[in-house]
Parts: C-alpha cells; structure tokens; sequence
C-alpha cells in the first residue's frame, strides 16, 4: 500500500520533527518580495480540494500586483492535464500525482514532461457526525465500510457502528457513506490507499465537492465520509487512524509529517515549463509566492500543512527559480 511515508518526507525534505514550526510556517522561509516588470493573466483549471487555497494564494497575489488577472476553476484533478495539454490553463492543481497517462499525453504533445509544485501536505481526514461514539478505526475496518471488495483483509463487511464498537442507539445505527465523485484526485487517492486499490461500494453518495462531503456527514447521524483535513466544520468530528503500533493517530500536521497517519498526501500544482526555456515572469513569481512565509501563511489558513524551506528550495530549483 502507498502512503506518505516517513522515509517519503525525508527525501522531499519535508521536517519530520515539526518541532520548529508546529503547524506555523517554517521560520527559514523567505518573505516575498515583489518584482519588477510582472504582468498578464493566470488561469488555474484542475482541483476542489485545492480551490479555496488557490484563492488565497491569488489574494496575496494580487495585492502585490493587482494589475495581473487570475481566474481559478476548480472542478476536480482530473480536469488539469487537459487544460495544461490544451493551453488554457498556466497552472494545473492537482490533490493526487498524475498518472502515467496523463504525463505521456502532455509529454507527447510538448517533447518533455510537466513539472509539479508540492504545495502544502494534506491529511486526508475522515469525518463522522460530531455525536458519533467511534473515535478509532484501522485501515481494515475503514475498507470494509466503504469498499465492496475489502481488499485490505477485513473477515466481513461492515455496514453498522455497532460492528465498530458503536453501544446502545448506535448500535444498529446504519453507516451511510459519502464520497467524491470520479473526476477528483481525492477519489482516487482513496481507493489507492484506503481501499487498497478496491472498488467503492455503489452505496457511496458520490458528491461535487470536498464541502459538499462534509455538509452531508454533518446532516447524517449515521454519516461517514472522507475530505481534505481543512474542510472541518463544527458538525463533524475527525476519526482517528489505529496505527500497525495499535495507537490511533489523527489527521495532524505532526502525524501527517512522520508517516503516523497514512492517508495523508502532497498538493500538487502542475506547470507547464520547458526545460530550455525560462519561466515567464507572471508564473515565476506566483510560484515564488506559495513557496514564501505570505505564501505557506495561506496553507496554514485554509487548514493544511505547511512545507518546509528545504523543500520549497528544491522545488525552486527545479523551475529555475533560485
């Protein structure tokens, strides 16, 4: 099974002892500072669950340059590629890596490969009414709920808390799933992951929206679903993870860095960028931006998980940005 992996944060640079900077914003990283000379449009095209965060990036964005003009859609992962592809998009959010598919379209149309920006770290949280007695599942249990095939070994399905350790009115209480529908990263990140590349059960409310997902858990006493860590509302409540040491572990920042909890991701934005050729201004420095305190402030605003200077360098690096 894939995860992000404690071995995963150390080589993209990530700090595992979080000590530093808690869940702040890692203190090596540079103020932004704008530039000369930046003008035009940005348009972004791809994930949901990167949509609200988008925003806030081009807020900050636009206060530095309020002549530049920036249009964000976000109607899931799938829709990025195809617009990079295309051309009608600068910046492509995606909350799952592309697949290989996808890298060789582009890569068919352009001679080289897209370049991706790690963004901020996501725990993938999954929510239950904020009365709901479980407060732990393992990985098992939480295939048994929502995949038909139960590929992760669970004896039986798993229809009722009361099969959880759910006592009294919940016992009998009947798990009503809600879910992302297929053109979203989050999907099938999912299915990857806490599936163990199953099949969801037909009896997923598949839903537009990472929002979406958590207002119909808030409205179903017997609700479980599955969105990006910063979608919590007062409504629902976070389960934890029981981890192969039998502790449980929920969707922090410290849990997400170390490996600890296992359904957590990076938060890609993929770039068009030909490696024999400088980015242009407008994109240089928006890319720039998220990689600064203004930029990873954002990330912790919206309910993510900052990244740390060693990786932002990197990634700098990688776009001919340092």
């Amino acid at each position: 099974m894939k995860k992000f992996s404690a071995a995963l944060a150390v080589a993209a640079g990530l700090m595992i002892s979080t000590s530093a900077f808690a869940q702040g914003v890692d203190p090596a990283l540079p103020d932004y500072k704008p530039a000369s000379g930046v003008s035009g449009s940005l348009k972004s095209i791809g994930s949901d669950t990167l949509n609200n965060l988008m925003t806030l990036w081009a807020e900050g964005f636009l206060a530095q340059y309020p002549n530049v003009k920036i249009e964000i859609e976000g109607k899931g992962s799938s829709t990025a590629p195809p617009a990079l592809i295309a051309g009608t998009a600068q910046f492509g959010p995606m909350s799952r890596p592309m697949k290989s598919k996808e890298i060789d379209e582009f890569e068919k149309k352009y001679g080289y490969k897209p370049t991706a920006i790690r963004s901020a770290v996501d725990a993938l949280a999954i929510y239950a009414h904020k009365d709901n007695p479980v407060e732990c599942l393992s990985m098992q249990q939480v295939d048994a709920i929502f995949s038909k095939t139960r590929k992760g070994g669970h004896p039986t399905d798993i229809t009722t808390w009361g099969q959880v350790g759910a006592t009294g009115e919940w016992a009998n209480t009947p798990i009503s799933l809600y879910g992302r529908n297929s053109a979203s990263g989050t999907y099938g990140y999912y299915k990857e992951v806490a599936l163990f590349d199953g099949d969801y059960k037909d009896s997923v409310k598949e839903q537009p929206g990472s929002s979406t997902v958590v207002q119909g858990v808030a409205s179903d006493k017997g609700g479980i679903g599955y969105s990006g860590v910063g979608y919590k509302t007062a409504d629902v409540k976070f389960v934890s993870i029981k981890g192969s040491d039998g502790k449980c572990y929920g969707p922090s920042a410290d849990n997400a860095y170390s490996g600890n909890y296992p359904i957590a991701r990076f938060l890609y934005i993929y770039v068009n960028k030909n490696p024999n050729q400088a980015l242009d201004p407008v994109r240089g420095e928006f890319i720039r931006f998220i990689y600064s305190k203004q930029g990873q402030e954002a990330v912790v605003k919206d309910g993510y998980f900052p990244v740390s200077q060693g990786l932002a360098s990197e990634d700098l690096k990688t776009f001919g940005l340092m």
